[in-house]
């Protein structure tokens, strides 16, 4: 069965399982202690410390081991806030920073921070400019990811991080998707990422300082970890956490030209295949292994189960896979259509007989989706005198405005408006790039009175 959510978690590397399973038989005494077998435990993590390191771009003691990705952020953004509280209250982040970056934020918030969000373009990266015009006066920190998680946008670290140099602002980079596939260029201040973004083990985050950033560990410390990262070490998962991601950063020149190759076909054939589709990110500056699309009238949540079925685990950042019925901060911010969205992320050694498959079945799959949500057809249809309908859409999920606004759209003349009341926060997104899709024009939304938001569209052909 095809795998092809290695950005939520790669499988795990054969170099992991076989360091992990000799390190539970070595590394299991603690490596404070000084007898033999605690000496034995502190050779193996200081050897996982400077593998890391070495992979990382920096300092053996400036990088400590942290029990997930999260707490590396966590750790990373609070530390770094307490240290330069001197200098001011306010954070600077992108828009579409993973969700541990902005729950960080949240809590700074709520103790009396500032926090700043920088938008992004339409392919999901920041402007340097933008940036760079938000790192005034009472920045303490800034936060920029290496590569975006849903859609796979390299962002410009080396452009921010040189204004984060002028301004004297310490730039902290959530590396986890990229850092398996190469280093973060340099000029950041502070590194977070995810052992089990990399093919190893779960469980295990890192935390890079620079030297001469100002830290102040919040919370509860002891002796661990330079005081940054308390508690016992699981120095088997750390020890097979480090064996790996140099085992995939050996890989990661070869595997990756493989994949973007794979994942280039994916791009160009979707749209060729599945009629109504959006391929979103950035086409050249991106991940190699990841490609984000979504299709117009497709319930995302029954199209993953749908492709289940068929055999292949993909991921989504619809709002009609979320709990909350919300789309994608990322989508979001992005602006571009959330319905039906499916992210592809092939994990190493993905072979090219599965991605065909892929191919194969998708357009079967979207196209029953869509039967048994009555799509209507794309035939033209013949207008009548009206000038204005309205839609009441109130109480239905995505796609269902969407598919009943493209039902009406030609019941009405051209230049006529069709006028879709919805309470659902993906229309925001799936309106505006239904219009954008299908060759109609956007008139803008606004409050309706008894709740929701309507949304105008005018018939232009």
């Amino acid at each position: 069965m095809p795998y092809f959510d290695a950005a939520s978690a790669a499988p795990l590397h054969p170099v992991a399982r076989q360091a992990l399973l000799a390190a539970l038989d070595e590394g299991w005494a603690d490596p404070a202690r000084l007898y033999r077998e605690g000496r034995r435990a502190r050779l193996l993590l200081d050897a996982a410390r400077e593998a890391a390191a070495e992979a990382v771009g920096c300092r053996p003691d400036e990088l400590v081991f942290t029990p997930s990705g999260t707490r590396a952020v966590h750790s990373g953004v609070s530390g770094a806030l307490a240290g330069r509280r001197r200098v001011g209250a306010r954070l600077v982040v992108s828009a579409v920073e993973h969700s541990s970056v902005l729950h960080a934020g949240e809590a700074h918030a709520a103790a009396g921070g500032a926090v700043t969000e920088v938008p992004v373009g339409r392919t999901g990266a920041v402007d340097p400019a933008a940036f760079a015009a938000e790192l005034g006066d009472g920045v303490a920190l800034a936060c920029l990811q290496s590569a975006n998680h849903e859609v796979g946008t390299e962002q410009p670290v080396a452009e921010v991080a040189e204004a984060c140099r002028a301004a004297g602002v310490p730039l902290l980079v959530d590396a986890a998707q990229s850092l398996g596939w190469g280093p973060v260029p340099e000029g950041w201040s502070l590194l977070a990422a995810s052992a089990h973004k990399w093919g190893g083990p779960a469980g295990v985050g890192l935390l890079a300082v620079r030297k001469g950033v100002r830290f102040a560990p919040q919370g509860p410390s002891d002796e661990r970890e330079s005081g940054r990262a308390p508690g016992f070490e699981n120095l088997p998962a750390i020890v097979a956490a480090a064996a790996s991601l140099r085992a995939v950063r050996a890989e990661a020149a070869a595997e990756g030209a493989r994949l973007r190759a794979l994942v280039d076909r994916i791009r160009a054939r979707v749209p060729e295949l599945v009629p109504d589709v959006e391929v979103v990110g950035d086409p050249v500056r991106r991940l190699p292994h990841l490609v984000t699309f979504s299709c117009l009238y497709v319930d995302g949540e029954t199209l993953l189960s749908e492709l289940d079925r068929e055999g292949f685990s993909v991921s989504s950042g619809s709002s009609c896979t979320s709990s909350t019925l919300t789309p994608s901060h990322v989508l979001r911010a992005m602006g571009v259509l959330s319905e039906g969205n499916v992210r592809v992320s092939l994990p190493g050694g993905t072979s090219e007989e599965d991605v065909d498959r892929f191919l194969e079945v998708l357009p079967g799959v979207v196209a029953t989706v869509r039967e048994r949500l009555g799509v209507p057809s794309t035939g033209a249809a013949v207008p009548d005198e009206g000038g204005e309908l309205v839609v009441d859409a109130r109480g239905k999920r995505c796609p269902i405005p969407v598919i009943e606004l493209a039902k009406v759209i030609g019941s009405v003349r051209v230049g006529g408006t069709v006028t879709v009341l919805s309470d659902d926060e993906a229309a925001r997104l799936d309106i505006p790039a239904w219009c954008e899709m299908r060759g109609q024009r956007y008139e803008g939304a606004s409050p309706a009175p008894s709740g929701g938001h309507a949304y105008v569209v005018r018939r232009t052909s």
